[in-house]
């Protein structure tokens, strides 16, 4: 009788689990994601859209992601302690903007004269960058995952034509992350500012110049009605924009949900660049044809060399200040020292070979 009785309970026990197991199956969730884009943003909200669209489809409807953008929520940089204090499930913003309260955060978008976006993608997954990344987010209740990537940014727009150090003196600039940094430290006055509010500062004169992304997005914001010199970029050569998700919420959800937001999430990254490089493409066009008085420029040698000094410069300090900082610092340096030495031998070759034969 005790063996039948220990044989019924187990059986009990393995029933209940599995009918638990197929419950929660079933079940339905549905995330709230709060992004730092105004609502129907161009490429940036695309991502944020494809991603909720593909997790859907992917889970049979299981699982489903309500967007807010700034708009509703009022915060397009808050979104940090918003994901943080569980006011929101999940994010899509860019890691640098959160430098100011944690400063590690900043080496998961882009770093002045760092590695492209093939390399900065096979970095993350393949050279250690996810859980670098990880060890930064812990401490706050959430995971960072990579969330789109605009490739190679340009320089910036800028009324008056640069040709020297001196023409940077005092210049107000909204730049953020790192080059912010950098470019203070060349006499550049940096400040960030939420996109929606960039045409109306430097159409008022609040700022001098204003870097944003690349063709793309630039044009839908007017800034080539203002500003005639348009500087190649050394700041952001890959731009990487992120997901959030608040640690308890990932945590509540199955392993099969959990690994469908990985695939959506890495999908819709994929899908942002590649809409990156065509959008950016096809808006170029158009600004040559439309806005001739728009001026390609680069910046002079002196200024490369000085920003390429305090670039440098600020790095040691901020592995001398962070433990943290200086293993990241480290691993991307490293990383991008093997990479680039391929990249150099096929895609700068490829490239060089072809503005030859042309």
């Amino acid at each position: 009788m005790k063996i039948r009785s220990v044989l019924s309970a187990a059986v009990l026990a393995v029933t209940t689990t599995f009918a638990a197991t197929q419950a929660l199956a079933q079940d339905t969730f549905t995330l709230r994601l709060a992004e730092t884009w105004g609502p129907n943003f161009p490429i940036f909200g695309d991502t944020s859209k494809r991603f909720a669209e593909t997790v859907e489809k992917m889970s049979d409807g299981r699982l489903k992601v309500r967007i807010d953008s700034a708009n509703k929520h009022k915060a397009p940089l808050g979104v940090f302690d918003m994901v943080k204090a569980g006011q929101y499930d999940m994010g899509h913003s860019a890691s640098y903007y959160w430098k100011g309260k944690v400063p590690e955060t900043l080496f998961f978008t882009s770093m002045p004269f760092g590695m492209n976006a093939m390399e900065q993608y096979a970095w993350f997954y393949h050279g250690g960058g996810m859980e670098l990344m990880q060890e930064v987010y812990e401490p706050h209740n959430m995971l960072s995952f990579p969330g789109g990537n605009t490739g190679v940014q340009m320089g910036g727009w800028f009324r008056k034509e640069i040709n020297s150090l001196e023409d940077l003196q005092g210049l107000k600039m909204r730049i953020p992350g790192f080059a912010g940094e950098v470019f203070a430290e060349v006499g550049v006055n940096p400040t960030n500012i939420a996109p929606g509010e960039l045409y109306t500062a430097l159409e008022r004169n609040t700022i001098d110049a204003v870097e944003w992304v690349g063709p793309a997005l630039d044009l839908r914001l007017g800034f080539q009605q203002i500003a005639d010199y348009y500087y190649t970029g050394w700041h952001e050569p890959a731009t990487e924009l992120q997901f959030l998700v608040n640690k308890r919420v990932w945590e509540k959800l199955p392993e099969d949900l959990q690994e469908i937001m990985r695939v959506a999430m890495r999908t819709a990254s994929y899908d942002m660049l590649v809409h990156s490089q065509h959008a950016n493409a096809e808006a170029w066009a158009n600004i040559r044809e439309e806005y001739p008085n728009v001026q390609i420029k680069r910046f002079p040698d002196d200024i490369f060399e000085a920003m390429y000094a305090a670039n440098k410069k600020l790095l040691k300090e901020a592995a001398a200040e962070s433990d943290m900082a200086a293993k990241i610092i480290d691993s991307q340096q490293n990383y991008l020292e093997q990479s680039r030495a391929y990249t150099t031998i096929s895609e700068r070759a490829y490239l060089n070979t072809m503005a030859e034969v042309e």
